[in-house]
């Protein structure tokens, strides 16, 4: 009964969106990402996609809000996450999707919005290439979904970051790890959260938007950063 009650204590604190059980929701996100139903049973249109589903609803939201002309995604594994986008474009009308993976698979879903690059997100020629579809697009959103170490993560931070048009998100994926509040530092060590935190120290521009996190389950606890300026 004591989780019940504290689970009833949570609706009815909650106010504008946020929680105030900090604890309680903790222990739901561990619960389900140990399920592990996001990384084996979790498919868009018959393709895995390794994302938790309340963040792809709030994917879904910001596609209708924002619009974007261009979506840049570093970490592509099967292609689930790209097409899902780009159905989401299809329905807006508008949009396409650069997806960026070290390895190329044998087969990802085929799109007309989506274009895979295999090469490293660090390269300077794959900048330089995201650099030049960029170009003349009002609405850019940047994904990042790869190494997920915090050194990686936050070099692709300050490479990518600049690419971001203004009203529009840098989402830092998988922020939830190195007990965030997923596996501890001794099955992880310094990931997406230490990097993004550390950037943050340094740039103005983009701050947490934690209405992206009202549902109380995400992988991106911190990680959905608005450029605002």
């Amino acid at each position: 009964m004591g989780f019940v009650n504290r689970a009833k204590n949570v609706a009815t604190k909650t106010k504008n969106y946020f929680v105030h059980d900090k604890e309680l929701i903790d222990a739901f996100n561990k619960q389900y990402f140990d399920t592990r139903v996001w990384q084996n049973r979790t498919h868009w249109f018959g393709t895995r996609i390794l994302k938790c589903p309340t963040d792809l609803w709030v994917y879904q939201e910001m596609f209708h809000e924002l619009q974007p002309d261009l979506v840049i995604e570093t970490g592509t594994f099967n292609g689930g996450s790209a097409l899902y986008m780009a159905h989401l474009m299809d329905i807006v009308g508008k949009g396409e999707i650069i997806t960026i993976d070290i390895e190329k698979k044998d087969v990802f879903p085929e799109h007309p919005r989506i274009t895979y690059h295999t090469a490293s997100s660090v390269a300077p020629e794959t900048i330089a290439m995201v650099a030049e579809k960029v170009r003349g697009k009002k609405s850019v959103m940047v994904i990042l979904d790869s190494d997920h170490s915090r050194d990686h993560v936050l070099q692709e931070m300050k490479l990518y970051h600049r690419f971001v048009s203004k009203g529009n998100y840098l989402i830092v994926e998988d922020s939830n790890l190195n007990g965030n509040p997923i596996h501890s530092e001794l099955r992880h060590g310094p990931g997406p959260m230490e990097a993004l935190h550390e950037f943050l120290q340094e740039n103005s521009d983009f701050k947490i938007d934690k209405d992206r996190e009202k549902f109380m389950v995400t992988f991106n606890p911190n990680g959905y950063l608005k450029r605002v300026q």
